[in-house]
C-alpha cells in the first residue's frame, strides 16, 4: 500500500490532538490524525466528561434530599445506578460524534489504528480489520495521553479493584468503598460514591489530600470531607490488598480491614510504549516524553503535547499546548505555556479549583499579602444554601502582582476563569479592586478577598 502523506500528523485523538489537528487545518496545512479509539479521547469517552455526568446526578440527588429546607416537600430519592451510567455514556458518545463532525468539516484525514515510529519522518499504523497503513510526514505531533498506574502489589482487576474507567461504569455501589490516593481523581470518587451511600475510606501517601494543592484549601476539603462522614487517611500506605472469601482484605497500618471493592488512583504514566520511541532517539524521562518550551522534542519535526508531555495531566493544558505545537510549526512564534496560568479544578462535593502558586510556594519568594473570604459571609451562598467554602488570594507585598488563587466551595470550578483572566492580563490588585462585581452572585467573594489582601474587606 502506497504511503499517505501530510504535511503534519497528529498521534491521538484527545483534547490536544483534535485541538492540534483544527488548528493545522485552518493554517492551510494537510492533515492526518491517527487514533487508535474513540476520537475524544479518554477525556472525552472515559474521564472529564463522563464523570461530571455522574458527579452532577450526585449533586442533584443531595440536593434532592435538602428540598424540604425550600419549602419543598419530596418523597425520598431512589438511585437508579443502570440509568445514571447510561447517561454518562450517551453524553460522551454524543460529544464524540461532534468530534467526528468537526475532523470532516476541517478536511482532516483520520485513520484508525495504533501508531509506531518506522523513522522520524514515517510512521506504521497497525489496524485490525485490514492491513497496516504507512503515514509520511515532516511534522508529528504525538498526543497519545496517559494511562493510569498500578502499584507493585496491587493490580486492576475490573471486578473488585477498580481503575477510573471501572469506577465510571459499576454493576454496584460498594457499601464498603476503599479509595487508594487522594488527588482529584480519588477525591472526586470519593464525593460521588459517598453521596451515592457508600462507606468510603480515602487514604493518601503523603501528608494531604489534593498534594497539587494549597494547604489551607486541603485542609478545608479534608474537614468537610469527614463532615460527610469519609474516613480520611493520610501519610498511609496500603500494606496489603487482596481478595477474601466474599470481600477485599486490605491491611492499613498493620490492620486487616474489608471492602466490598476499591479504586487504584495513584498517578499515571504516558502512553510511549507502542510508539518505538527509542528505535527514533526521543528522548524520555519518567515515562514521559521531554519537550522544549514549544513542545518540540530532542528530534526536529516530532513534538508531543498533553498528558504524555509531562504534568499538569490537564485537557485545558492539552488543547492549549496543540495551538502552541502548531503555531511554533508554521513560523508564528507563539508565546510560551505559562504553566502557572493553568487552572486546576476538583469536580467534588465541595469544588476545588486554584491557579498559580500556593502561599507556601509564593512566600518562599518574597513577602506577600494574603486575602481571605468565607462564603458563609456571602448573601448568595446563604440564598442557596451552600455557603461552606472560602476564596484565597495571594499578592505580591510591594508590586501588587496577583501570584495566586485558591478557592472551595460551590461553583468555584466556573469562578476561577476569573482569576485564569486577571493572571492573563497581568491583573494587580488595583484593577480587582476597581472592577464591580454583580450582586448577589458568588463572585463577589473573589472581590472581598482581594479587599480583605489589602485591609479593605466591607462585608468580613
Amino acid at each position: 500500500m502506497a504511503d499517505q502523506e501530510f504535511e503534519i500528523v497528529i498521534i491521538g485523538g484527545g483534547p490536544g490532538g483534535y485541538t492540534a489537528a483544527i488548528r493545522a487545518a485552518q493554517l492551510g496545512f494537510s492533515v492526518g490524525l491517527v487514533e487508535r479509539a474513540e476520537l475524544g479521547g479518554v477525556c472525552l469517552n472515559w474521564g472529564c466528561i463522563p464523570t461530571k455526568s455522574l458527579l452532577h446526578a450526585a449533586d442533584l440527588y443531595r440536593e434532592i434530599g435538602a428540598a424540604a429546607e425550600f419549602g419543598i416537600e419530596v418523597s425520598s430519592p431512589k438511585i437508579n445506578l443502570a440509568k445514571m451510567i447510561e447517561r454518562s455514556r450517551q453524553v460522551a458518545s454524543q460529544l464524540s460524534k461532534g468530534v467526528q463532525h468537526l475532523m470532516r468539516k476541517n478536511a482532516i484525514t483520520v485513520i484508525k489504528g495504533e501508531a509506531r515510529f518506522v523513522d522520524k519522518n514515517r510512521v506504521c499504523v497497525e489496524r485490525e480489520d485490514t492491513n497496516d497503513a504507512y503515514v509520511v510526514a515532516d511534522n508529528f505531533i504525538i498526543a497519545t495521553g496517559a494511562s493510569a498506574k498500578n502499584l507493585p502489589h496491587i493490580q486492576v482487576d475490573h471486578e473488585r479493584i477498580w481503575d477510573a474507567r471501572s469506577a465510571m461504569t459499576p454493576s454496584f455501589i460498594p457499601q464498603r468503598l476503599l479509595i487508594i490516593g487522594a488527588g482529584a481523581i480519588g477525591v472526586e470518587f470519593a464525593s460521588f460514591y459517598a453521596t451515592l451511600g457508600a462507606n468510603v475510606t480515602l487514604v493518601e501517601m503523603l501528608p494531604q489530600i489534593l498534594p497539587a494543592e494549597d494547604a489551607e484549601i486541603a485542609a478545608l476539603a479534608r474537614q468537610a470531607f469527614k463532615q460527610q462522614g469519609i474516613e480520611v487517611l493520610t501519610e498511609t500506605a496500603i500494606d496489603a490488598l487482596r481478595m477474601g472469601k466474599e470481600n477485599l482484605v486490605a491491611t492499613i497500618n498493620g490492620a486487616e480491614k474489608e471492602f466490598n471493592a476499591a479504586i487504584l488512583s495513584v498517578g499515571v504514566a504516558g502512553n510511549i510504549s507502542s510508539l518505538m520511541l527509542d528505535d527514533i532517539g526521543v528522548e524520555t524521562d519518567n515515562g514521559f516524553i521531554v519537550v522544549d518550551p514549544f513542545l518540540q522534542t530532542n528530534i526536529r519535526g516530532i513534538y508531543a503535547i498533553g498528558d504524555v508531555a509531562g504534568v499538569p495531566c490537564l485537557a485545558h493544558k492539552a488543547s492549549h499546548e496543540a495551538v502552541i505545537a502548531v503555531e511554533a510549526i508554521a513560523g508564528k512564534r507563539p508565546d510560551e505555556l505559562n504553566r502557572l496560568h493553568v487552572p486546576g479544578c476538583t469536580y467534588s462535593h465541595p469544588q476545588v479549583a486554584s491557579i498559580g502558586l500556593t502561599e507556601e510556594a509564593a512566600s518562599a519568594l518574597g513577602s506577600i499579602r494574603v486575602g481571605r473570604f468565607p462564603l458563609i459571609a456571602n448573601g448568595k451562598a446563604i440564598a442557596i444554601n451552600d455557603a461552606d467554602g472560602m476564596v484565597k488570594t495571594i499578592f505580591d507585598h510591594s508590586t501588587g502582582e496577583l501570584l495566586g488563587a485558591h478557592l472551595i466551595g460551590s461553583g468555584v470550578t466556573e469562578m476561577i476563569q476569573g482569576f485564569a483572566i486577571a493572571m492573563g492580563l497581568e491583573t494587580t490588585e488595583a484593577e480587582l479592586i476597581e472592577t464591580i462585581f454583580p450582586h448577589p452572585t458568588l463572585s463577589e467573594a473573589i472581590h472581598e478577598s482581594v479587599l480583605d489582601a489589602f485591609d479593605r474587606a466591607i462585608n468580613f
